[in-house]
């Protein structure tokens, strides 16, 4: 990480509630699992198989697991900040590592394939982290990645805010910046990734309160761990009234509320010779004008049609 790095993220703070949720039982990673899987089926689009493979911010294994299963990758390591997790990722059998995404312990050149699966949103270098990313692949490896981004929780920060506003006359940061769509693919050729591909799936998530929400998020390690959050605890009448007006807003006739997750998908190659690339200016061997069956002008005008009620002039 740079030393003019913005800081937004509570790095223990984070590391913190990821061993908690890699304590807590039940279903709540359901996001996670979903997500992993269309990771995974993206994946079945690419022609070839991947001899050793890193899973970067692994939790338990799940997704290396279902790596393993698909018969597309053979050796798996996993990374994950949170001690707990790397512990659980090892019990399955993968050799397992703990690092912390914004500084990678990592060899250049080592990895065919890494993958991450909702870890990257909370570095405080994303730019920085890809680096580190595209460095340790082969070249001609492949990055494959998975970051919350867009609108995601939208009708969450909306509400929280208006609320905290109308009870406490301010506003404090609660849900964490996000990637937009349209630089995601930026910032991985940013990085050195070729052939950059960025792509976004919306998922609704119906809950049967905000409250609901709220908790499956601390269960998941997502609840806010911005730098500059509030440092004690909120008035409850903050999240009444926040809950209040999700209900009012983003409810369905069942009393339900839905929450938005925008999940953006990113796919990048170390860069090899190997690699299809783009012809050099001027080394074309057919005309435009030829192929469009019009005049070419040389004189930088362009290429115009020929035909009734065009002039040259």
């Amino acid at each position: 990480m740079s030393g003019d790095t913005q800081i937004v993220f509570d790095r223990a703070v984070l590391r913190h509630r990821r061993d908690r949720a890699a304590l807590r039982a039940g279903d709540h990673d359901f996001l996670f699992r979903e997500i992993a899987d269309r990771l995974v089926e993206r994946l079945e689009d690419v022609a070839r198989t991947f001899e050793f493979a890193l899973d970067l911010g692994s939790r338990d294994g799940v997704l290396a697991d279902t790596l393993r299963t698909s018969g597309r990758v053979g050796r798996i390591m996993l990374c994950d900040r949170s001690p707990v997790y790397a512990a659980q990722g090892a019990g399955r059998g993968y050799p397992s590592l703990v690092a912390d995404e914004d500084l990678l312990p990592l060899q250049d050149e080592t990895f065919d394939l890494i993958t991450s699966c909702l870890a990257l949103h909370w570095v405080n270098d994303l730019p920085g982290s890809l680096v580190q990313i595209n460095r340790a692949l082969k070249p001609d490896g492949l990055f494959q990645g998975v970051i919350f981004g867009g609108e995601t929780l939208t009708e969450l920060r909306q509400c929280l805010m208006e609320a905290e506003l109308a009870e406490m006359g301010g506003v404090s940061p609660r849900i964490s910046p996000m990637v937009d769509l349209r630089d995601a693919a930026g910032l991985l050729q940013r990085a050195g990734f070729a052939l950059p591909v960025a792509d976004m799936d919306r998922i609704d998530v119906s809950y049967a309160d905000p409250f609901q929400l709220m908790a499956d998020l601390r269960a998941m390690g997502e609840a806010n761990a911005v730098l500059e959050r509030l440092k004690h605890s909120t008035r409850r009448s903050v999240f009444m009234r926040a809950a209040e007006l999700y209900a009012a807003r983003f409810g369905g006739p069942d009393g339900r509320i839905t929450a938005r997750f925008d999940v953006i998908f990113l796919h990048g190659w170390r860069p090899a010779a190997s690699q299809p690339k783009p012809l050099s200016p001027g080394s074309a061997t057919t005309r435009l004008a030829d192929a469009l069956g019009t005049e070419e002008i040389p004189t930088g005008d362009g290429v115009r049609p020929k035909g009734p009620g065009h002039s040259d002039q």
